[in-house]
């Protein structure tokens, strides 16, 4: 099997650079944010009328409407009237378990996703997660700023193309 190791200057095409500066720019969306805040504080999935007494001003139609933009975007992820995915976080347990400070756990949709909490929130945290080939336990800290600290030797993280298109799909070896 041959793996094609590509650089992030490699894969940015134009078309994709519009299409991360877009869901960049989805980030300061209130609703998205309550969502964040809600599976942060309380773990998920969230209810959709809960999210209305998140955001001022916003009625439970309102909350239904702009979601379904948003999960059309793949920014989140319905199930009914519930987020049950909201990247980095998701509510199906899985191998990629982030403790948040104060021992909370949650977990990340991906390792990517995983190493990214900490920077998002601004926060240490502790990744637990298991090698995708030997399904070894591993755990790390990342800290915001310099990433990944006491990582076991030989640790790498992974990205590959999946079936789907332009999904993705990551992990820890």
């Amino acid at each position: 099997m041959r793996v094609e190791i590509r650089t992030a200057a490699e894969i940015l095409t134009p078309g994709r650079a519009a299409e991360w500066a877009a869901r960049r720019a989805r980030r300061d969306d209130p609703l998205l944010r309550a969502i964040w805040q809600g599976f942060i504080e309380l773990g998920g999935p969230i209810a959709l009328d809960a999210l209305a007494a998140r955001v001022p001003g916003l009625t439970p139609e309102g909350v239904r409407t702009l979601a379904a933009a948003l999960d059309a975007s793949d920014l989140i992820g319905l199930d009914g009237n519930r987020v049950c995915l909201a990247y980095p976080f998701t509510a199906e347990p899985n191998d990629f378990e982030v403790i948040l400070p104060g021992g909370r756990s949650r977990h990340a949709c991906c390792a990517i996703d995983a190493l990214g909490v900490a920077p998002m929130l601004a926060v240490p945290v502790t990744v637990r997660s298991r090698c995708h080939r030997s399904r070894v336990p591993l755990e790390f800290e990342v800290d915001p700023v310099a990433g990944p600290r006491r990582v076991p030797p030989g640790s790498l993280a992974w990205v590959e193309a999946g079936r789907w298109g332009g999904d993705r799909l990551s992990g820890f070896l």
